[in-house]
């Protein structure tokens, strides 16, 4: 529904609310906030397909720009709140942003960035401002609070989290038709999860990643509430359920992890009965995780796996997960394809890059070659991962292709033993790469960050490389493990493996 019908028919009905600190931003708040954002994005001169960036922490005006950008037909990029100042003027600068939002808490970055920026015109800060920017605040409460008068419907175009190089930006094609028509977001939530207007929506998450900024955006634009927490934390996350009758919601396996390594008598402590459906994604989630959790939360865990260039959506509910343990589902919206390092598909049960047909269309922000080394010869594109589909069309992912380790000259995807490890009681997080060998070209190489610091020793790592024996193949297991206090792992769950493994290899 239109954000100004909505709000004309409840005005006073909270579109989010902020977790932490209560704060209600009601449907009339949120449109005539959005309104007055698309009226400035309008007088500083930009028109239907020009981009602006925001680099804001999950702050209460986070969605009223978005839906500012959104109704004013701009592409918007949400940029990480954790990156410094080079990775930032970097995104800016590519995307070729002409405004640029941020807020008082990034000042420590962005004071570097003033004059670094190519293309923008306009730098705005919200909770005060420093030399270079304007208040959002004070240049909204100028402007009309109605529609601007050529709504269109606007994109986000977000960065990869750049674990393997430079990110890019992934461009899709702008809506045609009017800005109301365009957004099918409810309609799918309605039908996969069972939605209507009075679900409540738990984002744990930061909304500058593609999945919780879609769903968050979605379920607001169908009329729901959001219940937006600041920062993940298990505790509070669970109370938020309880607090606020949260029907559903939407994580990342790392925070399943963390919630199930609470005591239980914490656990217990929280009533989320409410929850109708808890979706995941973003990473494999480790079969016993999964099953922990739909034994804990009921048969309301769904999953899917799609990625920012929406290509593809394939999903899976409880009951059927529990026929297919492991599966993250059949697809939805595009054909599976199969296929080996020739492009030529593999039979079924065999394990090749996955490619969608028949997808949405995506090209990677002017990198040809990139956007190019997605595509298949027959015009299918991939996300990079490999799996696999049984007999009944189910896809089950192995790992990221490019972090495969061949050792020996054999395979091994390390999501498998990270999956193992990380069910170990004394595990918080792990890693799971490829390190020299001399003889074999590499080895599997496992960082750990233990539950309690001081357990980490030889000990431990004896333990661990036992356990994981005692479960899949010892090629597959590490050699040696190391110990971390925390791994550099986002709030997304996207964990920058990267950064763990240059440590071991020389540096060309």
């Amino acid at each position: 529904m239109h954000p100004t019908k909505m709000a004309a028919a409840q005005p006073d009905k909270p579109a989010y609310i902020m977790a932490e600190s209560g704060i209600v931003v009601t449907r009339k708040e949120l449109d005539e906030a959005s309104n007055q954002g698309a009226h400035l994005f309008r007088d500083l001169g930009l028109k239907r397909g020009d981009h602006v960036a925001i680099l804001l922490e999950n702050h209460p005006r986070f969605m009223q720009i978005v839906l500012a950008a959104l109704r004013s037909g701009l592409y918007y990029t949400a940029i990480s709140y954790r990156l410094q100042e080079h990775e930032v003027e970097y995104i800016v600068n590519d995307c070729e942003a002409k405004v640029f939002i941020t807020s008082k808490d990034r000042q420590s970055v962005v004071d570097k960035l003033v004059g670094k920026m190519e293309n923008v015109e306009h730098m705005y800060m919200l909770d005060g401002v420093i030399a270079g920017f304007e208040s959002w605040e004070e240049s909204l409460s100028r402007k009309p609070t109605t529609p601007i008068a050529d709504e269109s419907t606007g994109m986000s175009m977000l960065y990869s989290s750049g674990t393997t190089g430079r990110p890019k930006g992934v461009l899709k094609p702008l809506p045609e038709g009017p800005f109301e028509q365009n957004d099918d977001a409810p309609s799918l939530f309605a039908m996969l999860y069972g939605a209507t207007e009075d679900s409540i929506y738990l984002s744990p998450a930061p909304l500058y990643h593609a999945a919780p900024l879609t769903f968050t955006t979605g379920f607001i634009l169908g009329g729901m509430t959001c219940v937006i927490m600041a920062h993940f934390e298990p505790q509070a996350a669970l109370a938020a359920i309880e607090k606020y009758k949260v029907t559903h919601s939407q994580w990342v396996p790392t925070m399943f992890i963390r919630m199930l390594k609470l005591d239980e008598d914490v656990r217990k402590q929280y009533d989320v009965s409410s929850l109708q459906c808890a979706i995941h994604a973003a990473a494999p989630c480790p079969v016993p995780v999964k099953e922990q959790m739909i034994e804990w939360w009921g048969p309301v865990i769904y999953e899917y796996y799609a990625g920012t260039e929406g290509n593809g959506f394939v999903a899976i509910n409880s009951e059927e997960w529990l026929q297919h343990k492991g599966s993250v589902g059949r697809s939805l919206t595009a054909q599976l394809h199969i296929v080996d390092d020739d492009g030529n598909e593999v039979p079924t049960g065999e394990t090749g890059t996955i490619y969608f047909e028949g997808g949405g269309e995506f090209e990677y922000y002017k990198d040809k070659e990139k956007t190019q080394d997605s595509r298949h010869p027959k015009g299918w594109t991939t996300l990079g991962d490999v799996g696999y589909v049984d007999q009944e069309g189910y896809l089950y992912l192995t790992d990221r292709k490019n972090y495969m380790i061949i050792s020996g000259g054999v395979n091994i995807y390390p999501q498998e033993t990270e999956n193992i490890l990380v069910t170990h009681p004394k595990v918080m997080d792990v890693a799971v790469f490829g390190v020299p060998n001399e003889d074999f070209g590499e080895e599997v190489k496992a960082v750990v960050q233990p539950k309690h610091f001081e357990d980490a020793g030889p000990e431990l790592e004896a333990e661990l490389i036992e356990f994981c024996r005692q479960e899949i193949s010892h090629i597959k297991c590490p050699r040696s493990i190391d110990f971390e206090k925390e791994l550099p792992r986002h709030p997304t769950g996207k964990l920058y493996k990267r950064l763990l493994k240059d440590r071991y290899w020389p540096k060309k």
